[in-house]
């Protein structure tokens, strides 16, 4: 297990909040307009433009409007796509720390990691079978460390537990999911609500770090400035994509605003600690 302190020197800061680029369909998705990679792009780079003027700490890429998601292998134009992208973002944003969510491969996304510099994954599945949104999904850990381990043992693994739109296959206390995430060598656990945007249970929240008391426990889904005090009382950050869109909708693009808002609250939050 890496220890809170290890996660913070990745962003350079406490309670670091890593913005959310949920691009536009890519080639292969059932919406995809079919207008190739240039809208994608230049969409990619006005939001996260927004995003590290408004103060974000860190940004990362997901094929978000792609629905549905490929539960177990992403195929390869998707593949290509979110690393072109991902390299285009980078190249603009050289000295903020990338992260990729290829849905719902972890493989796939360490392997764009990897080609554009990012620094860590999000894997949606880890290591528990799922009933998701698009069908049984059965990720391996044991697969997905030795392919980092392969490629390039410097990605970390930002692992969800009890992801949204999915149930796990056997449920079990959230708690003890988060132990074994932590314990089969994730970097992070990650916590969110049922849905995009819905609110990760605080009391979720409590009863990992309870079992985890010095592991670095990222919000998923969910926060907002009136919720991020308490939220982020118990964990070590979040990743933020539909609080910092226009009217709080996750289809809607990144209103600069919203992101200054909440980091000025994120900001007192860690002069305050």
């Amino acid at each position: 297990m890496i220890t809170e302190a290890e996660f913070l020197k990745i962003f350079k800061t406490t309670k670091p909040i890593i913005g959310m680029l949920h691009l536009r369909p890519l080639p292969g998705s059932p919406i995809y307009d079919g207008r190739g990679l240039k809208p994608v792009i230049d969409q990619a780079l006005e939001e996260a433009e927004k995003l590290v003027k408004g103060g974000v700490n860190a940004l990362q890429v997901e094929n978000f409007n792609d629905p549905s998601y490929f539960p177990d292998n992403a195929p390869p134009e998707t593949v290509a796509s979110l690393a072109i992208v991902g390299h285009e973002v980078h190249k603009a944003f050289p000295d903020i720390p990338m992260g990729v969510c290829l849905l719902a491969d972890p493989i796939a996304s360490i392997a764009v990691a990897h080609a554009i510099g990012a620094k860590f994954v999000r894997a949606t599945i880890y290591t528990e079978a799922s009933v998701d949104v698009s069908g049984l999904a059965l990720r391996r850990p044991h697969e997905i460390l030795r392919y980092r381990k392969f490629l390039d043992p410097s990605i970390k693994i930002f692992a969800d537990v009890h992801i949204k739109h999915s149930a796990p296959l056997v449920n079990r206390p959230i708690e003890e999911s988060a132990y074994d995430a932590a314990y089969f060598l994730a970097d992070a656990v990650i916590l969110s609500g049922k849905h995009t945007g819905f609110e990760t249970p605080l009391e979720d929240v409590k009863k990992v770090r309870k079992v985890l008391p010095d592991f670095p426990i990222l919000i998923g889904s969910g926060l907002r400035p009136e919720n991020a005090q308490n939220l982020l009382r118990y964990a070590s950050g979040a990743f933020v994509g539909t609080a910092f869109k226009v009217d709080g909708k996750p289809e809607n693009t990144v209103d600069i605003n919203r992101v200054k808002k909440l980091m000025d609250i994120i900001e007192r939050i860690r002069r305050n600690k």
